[in-house]
C-alpha cells in the first residue's frame, strides 16, 4: 500500500539525487534520468559513446550520493572471469592448515562500471552476464549472493572497433536500457573545461542511503498503470516483428527479428520509474514515449538491406510509433 507521504518523501529525495548529480556532470539530463530508471528497476545499462563524455564519472558519483559500493572492470581480451567474480585461494591457518578461501572480484560491489565490454572474450563477457541475470556467483561449489542494489553499466566504444568480440545479440537483450552518449554544446563543453580547471572539483554528498532505494524500487513496482498502456505497450513490442500485422513499412523491409518480450517489461517498468521521477502518482503515455528508444533501440536486428541501406533502429522504431495507435488498440 503506497501513502501519499512516503510517495512524496522518495520523490523529493530522488529530486534531491539528481540536482547533487547536476553539481558534477555537464549536460546528459536524459543519460541520468535513464540511469536513474535502471536502478529503481534492478536493471542494466549499455552506455554507447565515444571515450572522454564521463561515464565513469557519472556512475561514481551516482555511488557516492548513494552511499554505494563502487567498482570499475577494464575489459582486454586477457581478461579471464575469475578477474571478474574472485576465485579461491588456498590459505593457511595457525595450526598450519590449509584451507581454500574465496576472495571476492570486484563483480562485488553496488554499481559496476564495465568498461569497453566488447573487448573481453565471449567467456568473460558471459561470466559478467551471468552474474547480471542470477544476481549471484558461484565458484567451486558455493554460490555466493550480490547484494542489492546490483546494477552494471556496461560501456562500449562505438569508433574502434578492431580487435573487438560484439556482444551476442541474447546477450544485449538482457540490458534494460540503451543509453547513447552524445558530445556535449559549446555551453556545456565551456562549462566542464570551467568546472575542472578554474577551482576544485565538487565532491557529491550522500543524499539517499541503501535502504531508501530498496524502498524506493518497492514503491515504483506499485505504480499503478492503466490496462490501456499494457495494450499498447505489447501492440508496440509486436509491431517490431516483420511478420506482425501491427508492423509498418521500415520493420517488414529491413528488420530481421524483432523485440523480445523483455522489451514489453522493460517498457512497463521503466515508465513506472519514469512517473516516479516526475513527481506523477500514476503512469502515463508520455511516461512510456520516455522509455520507448532506450528500451528497444538494441533489440531490433536488421537484416542484410536495412544495413546495407544505412538504416538505423531509431529509424526503424519512429515509423513503429507513428503506426501503432492506441486508440485503434482493442
Amino acid at each position: 500500500m503506497i501513502t501519499e507521504e512516503a510517495l512524496q518523501e522518495a520523490q523529493e529525495k530522488f529530486k534531491a539525487l539528481r540536482g547533487e548529480l547536476g553539481k558534477v556532470i555537464v549536460g546528459h539530463r536524459e543519460v541520468i534520468e535513464q540511469v536513474l530508471i535502471c536502478l529503481l528497476c534492478q536493471g542494466h545499462v549499455l552506455l554507447e559513446g565515444v571515450p572522454g563524455l564521463g561515464k565513469t564519472l557519472l556512475v561514481r558519483t551516482l555511488a557516492r550520493a548513494l552511499g554505494l559500493e563502487f567498482s570499475r572492470i577494464q575489459f582486454t581480451p586477457d581478461l579471464m572471469p575469475a578477474d571478474i567474480t574472485g576465485t579461491l585461494l588456498l590459505m593457511e591457518d595457525e595450526a598450519g592448515r590449509r584451507h581454500f578461501e574465496f576472495s571476492p572480484g570486484p563483480i562485488f560491489a553496488h554499481l559496476v562500471l564495465a568498461d569497453e565490454i566488447n573487448r573481453a572474450t565471449p567467456k568473460t563477457q558471459s561470466a559478467l552476464l551471468e552474474a547480471m541475470q542470477e544476481r549471484s556467483v558461484t565458484v567451486g561449489n558455493e554460490t555466493y549472493q550480490l547484494e542489492e542494489p546490483f546494477i552494471v553499466l556496461a560501456t562500449e566504444n562505438p569508433i574502434e572497433m578492431e580487435g573487438t568480440y560484439p556482444l551476442p545479440e541474447a546477450q544485449v537483450d538482457r540490458f534494460f536500457f540503451k543509453v547513447k552518449l552524445s558530445n556535449p554544446g559549446l555551453d556545456e563543453l565551456e562549462e566542464i573545461i570551467v568546472r575542472n580547471t578554474a577551482q576544485a572539483p565538487y565532491s557529491p554528498r550522500q543524499v539517499l542511503s541503501r535502504e531508501e532505494v530498496l524502498a524506493a524500487r518497492e514503491l515504483v513496482a506499485a505504480f499503478p498503470v492503466p490496462s490501456q498502456l499494457y495494450r499498447y505497450a505489447s501492440a508496440l513490442v509486436h509491431a517490431t516483428h516483420p511478420d506482425s500485422e501491427l508492423a509498418p513499412t521500415a520493420v517488414r523491409e529491413y528488420v530481421e527479428y524483432g523485440a523480445s518480450p523483455r522489451a514489453g517489461l522493460s517498457l512497463i517498468s521503466g515508465a513506472k520509474a519514469h512517473a516516479f521521477l516526475s513527481g506523477e502518482v500514476n503512469v502515463r503515455l508520455e511516461d512510456l514515449q520516455a522509455v520507448f528508444y532506450p528500451s528497444l533501440n538494441h533489440r531490433i536486428i536488421l537484416n542484410f538491406k536495412g544495413e546495407a541501406a544505412g538504416i538505423t533502429p531509431e529509424e526503424v522504431l519512429a515509423e513503429v510509433w507513428k503506426k501503432v495507435d492506441i486508440n485503434a488498440l482493442r
